[in-house]
């Protein structure tokens, strides 16, 4: 199960994630992605401090969410630190 918070401020929005990112949950994400942009509040970052895992696909979106300017902020435990490190390295496709 994944909890995703939108926090809004001036037009622009940080995700706050809680849970797992896997299977039907990244597509919850990426739909929710699509709709903040389309409805012109891009998203400044996603939070993941409360993230107790990420599957290989959550990993592609995290990744894909980086190359459109989506900051990944907040990383305190050692796995979601680990992938977000790699994914601003560009290790992650």
């Amino acid at each position: 199960m994944l909890k995703i918070t939108a926090d809004r401020d001036a037009g622009r929005a940080i995700f706050k994630l809680e849970g797992r990112l896997t299977g039907p949950w990244v597509e919850e994400l990426k739909i929710c992605w699509q709709k903040s942009v389309a409805a012109g509040q891009p998203i400044k970052g996603v939070a993941l401090d409360q993230v107790t895992f990420i599957d290989e696909a959550g990993k592609k979106l995290l990744a894909d969410m980086h190359r459109q300017g989506v900051e990944l902020t907040a990383c305190s435990g050692c796995m979601t630190r680990a992938i977000t490190e790699g994914i601003m390295r560009g290790e992650s496709k």
